[in-house]
């Protein structure tokens, strides 16, 4: 310490700028101070340096190591959103192909019932077109047979005795009875 001390010291002692030269005192110079200063410096700072890089070797090692296991975390949880979204569109394709089938179903199935719905309802109004057809015969019928049974009355009433008379009428009365059986 005292060396050093002392160079500082020199430094302050030097000759203005006058002349140049080669100071040959080892001591005055201190060479051999400042070869054991680097001498020391390079055995002990070869250690506190190799440690020092050591250490910040490890640490870079280690934020690579952990950087690489993040990013294959990354990469997996990556993997597993793609997956599940793979499933989720895998299975809103075929919510919506069920759906549609779901509608075709319900449309062919309304189709069909509309169908048979109509076909009763025609078969229904063909009955009762059918039935109000026989009724209107029969009610023709039944009104063509009194207009001619009166007819007949009146013919029978001007040309026949009251006997003859009653005896046609309770004759035409049975046939109309046995015909009215036989309509039912």
């Amino acid at each position: 310490m005292k060396n050093l001390t002392h160079s500082f010291v020199y430094l302050g002692h030097w000759p203005s700028a006058g002349s140049f030269g080669f100071n040959t005192d080892i001591l005055a110079t201190n060479p051999i101070n400042l070869s054991v200063v680097f001498g020391v410096l390079i055995f002990f700072g070869k250690g506190v340096l190799n440690d020092l890089l050591d250490n910040r070797k490890q640490r870079i090692l280690n934020t690579i190591r952990n950087s690489e296991e993040l990013r294959e975390g990354a990469i997996q949880q990556l993997e597993n959103a793609r997956a599940r979204l793979r499933k989720v569109e895998t299975e809103a394709d075929q919510f919506r192909v069920n759906g549609y089938s779901e509608i075709e179903r319900e449309k062919f199935n309304l189709i069909n019932s509309t169908s048979r719905t109509l076909k009763q309802l025609e078969n229904y109004k063909n009955e009762t077109i059918l039935f109000e057809q026989q009724r209107t015969i029969n009610k023709v019928r039944e009104r063509v047979f009194q207009q001619a049974l009166q007819g007949a009355i009146g013919t029978l009433n001007s040309c026949l005795s009251n006997e003859l008379h009653l005896r046609t009428i309770n004759a035409n009365i049975g046939m109309f009875g046995t015909m009215k059986k036989i309509t039912d």
